[in-house]
């Protein structure tokens, strides 16, 4: 891992945001985790340029959390570790404005380094960060940007105890069959929450554009800039997942992230794009002659769809994520691909030869987009270098073709948790450590679903048997 030096030149850049910025007061200082959370602390205006003088300490037991921030002592970071304290620093270029609301409030992204400096190879960021590099070293940058899908749903639950959409800001309308897929009118009701994102995107330095009412009543979906960077690709997801949150909660509505909150209806994806292109900054995907498609993008999905089944843990890393995956919903349940066909897993858009890029349609919206994207350029990495020949190309209706591939497939969250355990595809991507952690954090989360008995359970069993 790089190392991290006290360096007091970084200090130009707090100095100079606090000259900027007279009006902010406080920052979240922020790390995130397995489940892509973020984990930190708030400080003061006083206390930035120490922080980035000195660091901060944190316990490494940070890291080895499961998504309700109990400890995993399986992951190996909490007692084997004493769960001590160790050192974070603040990550350059990622200091920004959160959201412009009263007051505003700072950002600022931190990452673990081990008594050495050396940057702690558990911080899923950092693994990501290597992997770029990697492809730097050998000539090629990587491209890509996130889609955003979402619901806003009420503060309250209905009648029945379930999440509903949210009322619109203006006219206090609710929708509760119709989907208004791509309703503009359905939009405008949404306009004040929908600005004041632009705004704070605007002011974070995200390249937010379009959104759109989406596939289900309440949900949304906003798009990024595809962009050169693929390290900021992945850190302007997080960071707009809570402008979004902090945003929609300013307004009296709840921004939901959840993969499939509502029966009966579409779930929310996070589908990636990402293309690469080498030391002339020609696109490695782009066809030499035409209706011929480039080996390096054969290759690519043919190592995309080799690996899917057993990287299906970071895709759909939650209980939750697994009942977005059924037929006809737009949620790819086979590893296949096509051109311009939304329903497979990985579609090749309509675009010039030129801009040729691989969108990823599998993951959802719960997914860590560090490991998302870290999982997917390795699967590309991995199919281009053993020259994997990618399956025949899926036409139509993909939910109606079988797949030779589907036995390959887990079938649920347990069966991925498994597979990913004994996969060593994902060992290797990950790297031993963050293996094992997320491993043992997925394991003792699934324990906890599993041992609960639900609402269902009584629904179904108390009078019945």
């Amino acid at each position: 891992m790089p190392i991290l030096k006290k360096n007091t030149s970084l200090l130009s850049e707090p100095k100079s945001f606090l000259k900027k910025h007279p009006e902010i007061k406080s920052f979240d200082i922020v790390m995130h985790d397995c489940n892509a959370i973020g984990r930190g602390k708030i400080i003061r205006r006083n206390e930035l340029l120490k922080l980035y003088e000195s660091g901060r300490q944190f316990p490494l037991s940070l890291l080895g959390m499961d998504i309700t921030g109990e400890d995993v002592p399986d992951t190996g970071l909490i007692l084997e570790q004493g769960d001590g304290d160790i050192k974070a620093w603040p990550i350059a270029k990622s200091l920004n404005v959160i959201h412009k609301s009263s007051p505003p409030r700072g950002e600022l992204f931190m990452t673990m380094s081990d008594i050495d400096g050396n940057k702690l190879n558990i911080d899923p960021r950092n693994v990501l960060e290597t992997k770029i590099n990697s492809f730097k070293k050998n000539g090629i940058k990587l491209c890509g940007a996130f889609e955003l899908e979402f619901f806003l749903v009420a503060n309250e639950l209905d009648q029945y105890g379930k999440l509903q959409p949210a009322k619109s800001i203006i006219g206090k309308k609710r929708s509760h069959r119709k989907t208004d897929v791509y309703s503009v009118d359905n939009l405008h009701g949404m306009l004040p929450l929908i600005n004041d994102i632009y705004d704070a995107t605007n002011a974070a330095g995200i390249e937010a554009e379009t959104i759109i009412s989406e596939y289900a009543p309440g949900q949304y979906e906003l798009t990024l800039r595809h962009q050169n960077n693929l390290l900021k690709a992945a850190d302007d997801i997080i960071r707009l997942k809570r402008i979004i949150r902090s945003q929609s909660r300013a307004h009296g509505v709840t921004a939901c992230f959840m993969a499939k909150p509502m029966e009966g209806t579409s779930g929310s994806g996070m589908h990636f794009h990402v293309s690469m292109y080498d030391k002339k900054d020609k696109n490695i995907f782009s066809e030499k002659s035409k209706n011929n498609l480039n080996p390096n993008l054969l290759n690519a999905l043919g190592g995309l769809t080799k690996t899917m089944g057993e990287s299906m843990l970071v895709f759909a890393p939650n209980a939750n994520s697994w009942r977005r995956l059924v037929l006809g919903s737009y949620a790819p349940v086979t590893p296949n691909w096509g051109l311009d066909n939304r329903s497979v897993a990985f579609r090749i858009p309509s675009s010039s030869s030129m801009n040729r890029r691989i969108e990823h349609r599998v993951s959802g919206v719960d997914a860590n987009p560090y490991l998302v994207a870290l999982t997917v350029i390795s699967a590309i990495d991995y199919g281009i270098k053993n020259k994997i020949k990618a399956p025949n190309q899926t036409k139509g209706n993909a939910y109606e073709q079988k797949s030779k591939s589907i036995n390959n497939m887990p079938h649920d969250w347990s069966s991925s948790i498994l597979a990913a355990k004994k996969s060593k595809f994902l060992k290797d991507t990950l790297g031993p450590d963050l293996h094992r952690a997320l491993i043992a954090i997925k394991e003792m989360e699934y324990q906890k679903v599993a041992s609960t008995v639900s609402e269902l359970d009584i629904d179904l069993y108390l009078n019945a048997i």
